[in-house]
């Protein structure tokens, strides 16, 4: 990328990566309203499938798997 023309930013650039990086990392706040504890529709069909694949991801073998 040598062809690149060079950028000056302008001082309302460097002020909000300033900025930018004085804030402190983290996740975002949880909103608990977004989605229901509990599923009470859930289907049945559909929480034993849930449980056939997570056994069979636990016993699949092959590429990445530690022997």
């Amino acid at each position: 990328m040598a062809n690149d023309p060079k950028t000056n930013p302008s001082r309302a650039t460097r002020e909000e990566e300033e900025r930018d990086a004085r804030v402190k990392a983290g996740a975002d706040a949880i909103d608990d309203s977004a989605s229901p504890a509990t599923d009470a529709e859930a289907d049945p069909e559909v929480a034993e499938h849930y449980e056939e694949m997570t056994e069979r991801g636990a016993r699949q073998r092959g590429e990445g798997r530690l022997p």
